[in-house]
């Protein structure tokens, strides 16, 4: 229903767009030293109009309407301008637009509905694009980001590793592709990898801090939004490709895009392939060395081997960490139909990803465990701009997303997540009404999500989100307010949430005996079967401003309050996740007065309530600029996973069934496979309680001189809960110094990260030591024919530092790799 009346909507949209788009606006873009800006982009908000500017910073804009307009205007290295004209019927000519140099990189943010940049909005934002981006990217979306200011990662052995905003992650940040909810299982769990791909990305949004507005109660701690161009918006041809080696994990990188078409229409399509082996740890590693064989190595074929190099082979591959290593693939096909006032399009992508799981052992041996992930994406995408009296533009956005992945033991097949999903936005913006400009959101979200298997933590369960969103901003001189609201409805069902007999234990004391024998799925027996349905209806209120109080200076206040309903994992979860080393309890649940069992908690659950104040201030013009900002977030009845110090033990099946391996002539024997393992996991009880955080973030640029820039960053978060006590696995303060030389053709960085002590930790966790990372690299850009290239060499982590990262769940398993060094190329078209 919900599609057939999203693309009756679109096609009405189209067919009475209006024909009156024939104006023009021509002129010049200059610096303030009135030397002409090449590569400007001149754009109409609220309308379809966009160009950019020649060498001789020359422009011409044509389908502008008849109307008193706003013009914007952003170039690389500048600070981004807005100016308002009257355009009458003939047009308007010769018209000067002035910009001034910028330290920052000042980027467009189209996670907004709202016009915005990374200086125009409340909310402090991180954009990460260009060059820097393509030198980023990683495998994970978490390792892509981590050293963008007030973005950690829950590091999980390089393999599904998600960011962390402001010490928050989970169901609080939402992961976005193009402005909808990425439809994977990353949020469920940290060894659940994030289904996008930054290779093919044309950037990242970051939205610090509470972005409920037009996003949802999930996005209570922050938004990552990943763009591509996968529904493109004109049909300029255009086409960029890598390659890349590394030497750490033998990674082999290829990845391309290719935009094309006329008048009417614009196509789209992307491919990438990646593939590592696992990666190596540090060299004074002495954790849980498993040495990795290729797939002779366990077999003698009747050759003599050479003692001293069985000794090096073994000596070479005992650093390297188990389960880490993976394959990806995955394309994207578009196309748009290009109107006078907008665009309508439609992509369908394919993602497949094999990768391992670290950690998942059984009475203390390692097998060989992965997950195999597939992900089909349909999303439908447009913006129509209008010169009707009350209605200014339409924005849809629709995605249909099926994904699964299943978690494979030696080839036996345990576990099988499944989301199927479906989301719908629209966004209403009004014409400006006494200087208001903003609009109406209609939001709906639906998710079946399933797990099935022998470790199965948390129950089927289908979630249904409805929402109407409202935003609007108005300029009073050089303050410009930004206000908004949402109100929702959350429907949570599950029809079979089990509460097992579990025993629990602590070390230390009198141990209790454990029966082994038990239900196949979980170790225990199942003493009550049952169905919930809940209902939420979160509320969130949002006001800020941005006061331009000096030329090239500005502050931005934002407070905001904002309400998120549990997520299913948070409230029905009852396994082993052996992904994360513990077992999970969600908080539908509670100890028994005797402490060694469960039982159902009666008490009533009240949502997820936070209340946000954020400062920001920005200097970003001339050769020093910098970005400030102080946060402090209030939250009741905040759902995190507490250790409980006890332990329970579950007993693992799989492979039950007996293997022919008549056709294997290297067995003397028939294999049968089913077997078991006896775990004891610690447990961990998704508690609710009332917790404060607060910190800093801190970033300083200098342009030392014309190749020169030296950048300075930092950041901290402190995490307590109201009533003593610190949050698990909160990040350390952290520093950054880089010295960047970007000349004709050659560009270099050296950057430094010290992650400092962790000391503040939560019962049962240890403190984590201080480490420093070293990276490098250089680039060397030159012109082959029509197409311009870059070589370049990367180096992460030169000085071969043990870093145990102490977001992960996996800290003692599974440090940061070590030494690593890159080389590729990539081109543009």
């Amino acid at each position: 229903m919900i599609k057939k009346s999203a693309l009756a909507l679109l096609v009405a949209a189209a067919v009475n767009a209006p024909s009156v788009w024939a104006n023009s606006i021509s002129g010049v873009v200059k610096n303030a030293q009135g030397a002409p800006v090449a590569n400007a982009e001149i754009n109409v908000i609220g309308a379809a109009a966009r160009t950019v500017s020649d060498e001789q910073g020359r422009f011409t804009l044509t389908g502008v309407p008849v109307n008193q307009v706003e013009l914007h205007i952003s170039a690389r290295r500048y600070g981004h301008a807005n100016v308002e004209l009257t355009v009458p019927s003939s047009g308007v000519n010769n018209v000067e637009l002035v910009i001034q140099a910028s330290t920052l990189e000042i980027i467009d943010v189209t996670a907004s509905p709202l016009h915005a940049s990374i200086t125009e909005s409340a909310l402090p934002v991180s954009v990460l694009a260009g060059d820097r981006l393509k030198m980023q990217q990683a495998a994970t979306l978490g390792d892509t980001l981590r050293k963008e200011v007030g973005v950690h990662s829950n590091f999980h052995g390089g393999v599904a590793s998600s960011p962390i905003i402001r010490g928050l992650d989970g169901p609080r940040v939402l992961i976005m592709q193009n402005g909808l909810d990425a439809g994977d299982a990353s949020r469920v769990g940290p060894d659940h990898s994030v289904a996008t791909e930054a290779s093919t990305a044309t950037q990242i949004e970051v939205l610090r801090g509470p972005a409920t507005l037009f996003y949802g109660s999930g996005a209570i701690g922050g938004v990552v939004n990943i763009v591509d161009e996968r529904v493109p918006t004109s049909s300029t041809p255009r086409a960029e490709w890598l390659a890349e080696l590394q030497s750490v994990d033998s990674a082999k990188l290829v990845a391309g895009s290719l935009v094309n078409g006329n008048d009417k229409y614009a196509v789209y399509l992307d491919g990438f392939w990646r593939d590592t082996i696992n990666y190596k740890a540090p060299g004074d590693w002495q954790g849980e060395l498993h040495a990795e064989h290729d797939e002779h190595a366990d077999h003698d074929h009747g050759h003599e081997h050479d003692h001293e190099d069985e000794h090096a082979h073994d000596s070479a591959a005992a650093r390297r960490i188990a389960n880490t290593a993976s394959t990806s693939k995955g394309f994207t096909v578009g196309g748009s139909r290009l109107l006078e006032n907008g665009f309508v399009g439609l992509s369908y992508g394919r993602l497949d990803r094999e990768y391992g799981i670290p950690g998942h052992s059984h009475g203390g041996g390692e097998e060989e465990v992965l997950a195999d992930k597939q992900q089909d994406r349909l999303q439908l995408q447009s913006e129509l701009f209008f010169t009707h009296p009350w209605i200014r533009q339409v924005n849809s956005r629709l995605a249909f997303t099926d994904y699964q992945h299943a978690e494979i033991e030696n080839g036996d097949v345990g576990t099988v997540f499944k989301n199927k999903s479906h989301e719908a936005r629209f966004e209403v913006l009004h014409q400006p009404f006494y200087h208001w400009k903003g609009g109406l959101s209609v939001h709906y979200k639906y998710s079946d999500f399933e797990a099935v298997g022998s470790e199965a933590f948390t129950p089927p369960s289908e979630t249904t989100i409805l929402a109407l969103g409202w935003m609007t901003e108005r300029h009073f001189g050089p303050v410009l307010v930004q206000l908004g609201a949402r109100v929702e409805q959350v429907d949570l069902t599950a029809a079979q949430v089990r509460l097992p007999e579990l025993p629990l234990h602590a070390h230390g004391g009198d141990a209790h005996e454990h029966d082994h024998d038990h239900d196949h799925s979980s170790g225990v027996e199942i003493t009550r079967i049952f169905a919930v349905d809940n209902r939420y209806a979160p509320t969130s209120f949002s006001a800020g401003l941005v006061w331009d109080f000096a030329e090239g200076y500005n502050l931005g206040v934002s407070a905001s309050r904002s309400e998120r309903a549990p997520s299913a994992a948070e409230l029905l979860s009852f396994g082993p996740h052996i992904g994360t080393r513990s077992y999970e309890i969600g908080s539908l649940f509670q100890l028994n007065a005797d402490q060694d069992g469960f039982e159902l908690n009666r008490n009533v659950f009240d949502m997820e309530l936070s209340r946000n104040l954020d400062l920001t201030l920005r200097k970003f013009n001339g050769d020093f600029g910098f970005v400030l900002n102080a946060f402090y977030n209030r939250v009741d009845n905040y759902f995190y996973q507490r250790n409980t110090g006890l332990f329970a033990e579950f007993t693992h099946e799989h492979g039950e069934e007996e293997h022919d391996h008549s056709d294997d002539h290297q067995h003397d024997h028939d294999h049968d496979h089913g077997h078991s393992h006896s775990d004891e996991l610690p447990v961990y009880l998704f508690a609710n309680e009332n917790v404060d955080l607060h910190g800093f973030e801190a970033q300083f640029v200098w342009q030392l001189s014309e190749p020169y820039r030296l950048t300075v960053q930092g950041d901290y978060i402190r995490a307590r809960l109201r009533d003593g006590g610190e949050l698990p696995r909160t990040p350390p303060l952290r520093l950054m110094t880089e010295l960047a030389y970007q000349g004709n053709h050659f560009d270099a960085d050296f950057s430094i990260s010290r992650y400092f002590k962790q000391e503040k930790t939560a019962a049962f966790e240890d403190a984590s030591a201080a480490y420093t990372l070293v990276d490098a690299s250089v680039s060397y850009r030159f012109n082959l024919g029509a197409q311009d290239l870059v070589a370049y060499v990367k180096a992460q982590n030169l000085t071969d530092e043990l870093a145990l990262v102490h977001t992960s769940f996996l800290r003692d398993i599974t440090p940061l790799p070590g030494r690593n060094f890159s080389v590729g190329i990539r081109g543009t078209f």
